[in-house]
């Protein structure tokens, strides 16, 4: 499995998941249950997380979760690491509990967060457990909508906030809102998740992009990142540039270097593997292309379409 990307500064936003190792149970009672809600309310006081909605499911719980001095590694570790600790401990057993690494999805939360409230609150009413969320006793509903008083550690005055600035309007507001939809088939807000790892406006993934993207140079094998950063892999550029270049097939190596250097986001030491030089091989190709095409017209309008085909016209080097 290959590592996800991770996006994280202060003040982000997450929505958090993690199932259990071949979709087996990870909560088997109540004590279970209470224990991981334990080590929720110990993250936000060891490591300042900010938990805002949850919802523990039998072999998997959602987190609507932010991290004020952008630690969620962290905060993830101590969560599912105590957790797993206890429940092997508990069963004498050994070995992992959760499937591979959990999923955090970065969240514009002025633009989702109400909805993405909704969808885990009704999670028990989708898998048939109950008929209505508040029956559900191990989310975060009941605490919305005044059932019970909300632990400190829970912050839910930033969701309600929405439904009005008085607790009691806010509450009925938010329980008609969630209401809305029970019975009903309704689209996943997750549906609109960008490369499995942003859900936001366009404007949103564009500030983060710009922000904390572009300059990931150690990440650049990630599939994730390529995906957000729009950039082509070394192959997907040489078939581009077989298409222009195949009549001379010293011009075609030497563009595909100088266009895979400059645009691919790979290590000298990748790019040269694939083309079978060294790092300084990668170098001087791409700087004779390069002084080349400053004398040769012709030249730089074939590397124009190719940049073109790739939607790399616009795209900053």
């Amino acid at each position: 499995m290959s590592r996800p990307l991770r996006i994280t500064f202060p003040g982000a936003f997450y929505h958090i998941t993690a199932r259990g190792n071949e979709g087996r149970q990870i909560f088997k009672d109540i004590r279970d249950r209470e224990k991981f809600l334990s080590y929720l309310e110990s993250a936000v006081q060891r490591y300042r997380a900010s938990v805002h909605v949850y919802c523990l499911m039998r072999n998997h719980y959602h987190l609507l979760l932010e991290t004020p001095v952008g630690n969620l590694p962290e905060i993830m570790h101590h969560i599912n690491g105590a957790y797993t600790t206890y429940f092997n401990v508990k069963r004498q057993r050994s070995g992992h509990l959760l499937h591979g690494r959990y999923k955090a999805i970065l969240v514009e939360k002025d633009q989702y967060a109400k909805e993405l409230s909704r969808y885990i609150h009704l999670n028990p009413i989708r898998a048939k457990m109950v008929d209505t969320p508040e029956q559900y006793p191990w989310s975060s509903y009941r605490y919305f909508i005044g059932l019970r008083k909300a632990p400190e550690w829970l912050a839910i005055d930033f969701i309600l906030s929405y439904f009005g600035d008085k607790v009691s309007p806010a509450q009925k507001g938010y329980r008609d809102f969630v209401n809305a939809m029970v019975g009903q088939k309704f689209k996943s807000p997750l549906e609109g998740v960008v490369s499995s790892t942003i859900l936001g406006t366009e404007d949103f993934i564009e500030s983060i992009r710009d922000r904390y993207l572009t300059n990931r140079q150690s990440d650049s094998n990630l599939p994730a990142l390529r995906a957000l950063l729009g950039r082509p892999s070394i192959q997907e550029i040489m078939d581009e540039v077989k298409l222009i270049f195949s009549q001379d097939r010293l011009l075609m190596r030497g563009v595909g270097l100088y266009l895979c250097q400059r645009y691919t986001g790979e290590r000298l030491k990748e790019i040269g593997k694939h083309f079978g030089i060294g790092e300084s091989g990668v170098s001087q190709a791409s700087r004779r292309i390069a002084m080349r095409m400053s004398e040769d017209n012709n030249l730089r309008k074939d590397i124009a379409e190719v940049k073109e085909k790739l939607g790399l016209s616009r795209m900053k080097t």
